[in-house]
């Protein structure tokens, strides 16, 4: 039986443009503690796929643990632009309160 990971990969290979698939394999690396398969791919969402919504989130919760709370707070900002451009409420939503978060964890920082 197949991995869920090597499900994903076989899918992405078929569908190699498809933001979904890469943002599904991208969660599975986080998943699985592949920190730099992680990051890899969502550097390759961002830069390739800016208005795929979901991204900015989880990439910033990512940035966060990784102890780089700049670059997170600057990936919320993206997001809520790309959020807001999109309409989507949710996400925008979600966004800024994790941004507002960070901030604070940053401001304690200094």
């Amino acid at each position: 039986m197949q991995s869920r990971l090597e499900q994903l990969k076989e899918f992405l290979a078929e569908s190699p443009q498809d933001p979904f698939l890469k943002y599904a394999l991208t969660m599975e690396y986080v998943k699985l503690g592949d920190e730099e398969q992680a990051l890899v791919g969502f550097e390759n969402l961002i830069a390739e796929h800016p208005d795929y919504v979901g991204t900015y989130y989880h990439f910033g919760k990512f940035l966060e643990k990784a102890m780089e709370k700049e670059r997170a707070i600057g990936i919320y900002e993206q997001g809520i632009q790309v959020a807001q451009a999109k309409r989507n409420f949710h996400a925008l939503g979600e966004l800024k309160n994790a941004l507002l978060m960070a901030e604070g964890l940053l401001d304690e920082d200094e």
